[in-house]
């Protein structure tokens, strides 16, 4: 299978502590790292682990932090096309608490790859089997469309506004009122929307409620799981999964995200 991702790049550095540091607090930490990460590459890393191929068309800051995402990325077998933006790269904390649960700080601005940046091959999205859509422009959008399957995150929402793009399906949150969907927020309405909760699992319009898939043993960070998440159920509608066996397997990518440290991806049998 042939799968893209459209979206961000983040420079993130995590911290692990035992609590989120209150207002005043100083708060300690034995480690830390730095690398690439975002939805864009949380999802690209997923499908890596999935797919024949992954091309990753994002946008990269004129920075050594931009330098280092893409050869992070080619390291891990992605093919990036990106951008260069006049900026520097955005970066940001994640501090990961005894319990996994991350608390994030993005620092500086969005960069998103544009539709009409020729320099992009944009005709290969033609190709793929599946895109998962979480940053760029409606131009982007619109190129993206010509996938065979493409699903997006309700983050964002105003950019698919823009454009009227049926979208094979919308992943938003039941918890993140960033990415809450409600009936009516697009036109034309997507095929398939799935708001997920978690542990609890979810609900899917249509198709009803679903269950979230076993947890890993150790519960490390919960960094990405939602866009794991996404990206296994774009691969699997891809691979002509539907109703609670695509979600099925969407579940078993975004549990497998809690296995690591992180932008991570378990391996997770293909459907």
């Amino acid at each position: 299978m042939k799968v893209a991702v459209v979206g961000h790049v983040e420079w993130m550095k995590f911290v692990p502590v035992e609590h989120v540091p209150g207002p005043g607090e100083i708060v300690h930490a034995a480690e830390s790292w730095e690398q690439a990460a975002g939805g864009g590459v949380v999802a690209a890393v997923q499908l890596a682990r999935l797919a024949d191929s992954v091309r990753f068309f994002t946008a990269l800051g004129a920075d050594d932090h931009g330098e280092r995402a893409r050869l992070e990325l080619e390291e891990r077998g992605i093919e990036v096309h990106a951008s260069a933006a006049g900026a520097l790269q955005r970066s940001g904390v994640t501090f990961v608490d005894e319990m996994g649960e991350r608390t994030i700080t993005t620092i500086g601005m969005k960069l998103h790859p544009r539709g009409h940046d020729d320099a992009l091959p944009w005709h290969e999205l033609a190709l793929c089997d599946a895109v998962y859509f979480c940053a760029g422009d409606a131009d982007a959008l619109l190129l993206a469309r010509r996938a065979r399957v493409l699903v997006a995150t309700a983050r964002e929402l105003a950019t698919l506004r823009q454009v009227a793009v049926e979208l094979d399906a919308l992943v938003g949150s039941g918890k993140d009122e960033a990415e809450l969907y409600r009936p009516g927020d697009l036109a034309p309405e997507p095929r398939l929307v799935v708001t997920t909760s978690g542990a609890l699992g979810g609900w899917a319009q249509p198709g009803g409620p679903y269950s979230a898939a076993p947890l890993p043993l150790t519960t490390v960070d919960s960094y990405g799981a939602g866009d794991c998440f996404a990206a296994g159920l774009a691969f699997a509608l891809g691979a002509g999964l539907d109703g609670l066996a695509a979600l099925d397997f969407a579940a078993q990518c975004g549990a497998g995200a809690l296995a690591g440290a992180g932008v991570h991806a378990e391996h997770v049998p293909l459907p």
